[in-house]
């Protein structure tokens, strides 16, 4: 896993296309503090091929998720949304531009660190 900085994050998201038409496939609790969440997406950096990204956030104090049997049912054509503010990490479905909007988004998480993992697809 690599961290990713808040410094990085807008550079990420539009190296994936903020994840917009990419599948939501997987979200484990690791722990009560430590949610991993799996997404397939394009990736610019290969000629726009298809790859699994996980996310692995620590130091969770929030979070609204899902249950993985209603995954493909998530629609993405939106993408994803990360914001650092305040120094946590607030992820949120779908395109938003500020936190109250992630706070009703249908999956959320906020937590004090963000990893990343590239995978096949």
């Amino acid at each position: 896993m690599k961290p990713l900085l808040a410094k990085d994050l807008d550079t990420f998201l539009k190296r994936f296309g903020y994840f917009r038409d990419g599948e939501f496939r997987h979200v484990e609790i690791i722990s009560p503090t430590t949610i991993s969440l799996t997404l397939a997406t394009q990736d610019e950096a290969r000629a726009f091929d298809w790859v699994t990204i996980t996310l692995e956030f620590n130091g969770v104090s929030d979070a609204v998720l899902l249950d993985n049997s209603k995954l493909n049912l998530v629609d993405m054509g939106d993408g994803i949304s990360i914001i650092n503010e305040n120094n946590l990490f607030h992820f949120g479905i779908g395109k938003c531009n500020n936190l109250s909007s992630i706070q009703t988004s249908t999956c959320q998480v906020v937590s004090s660190s963000l990893k990343y993992e590239e995978g096949l697809f």
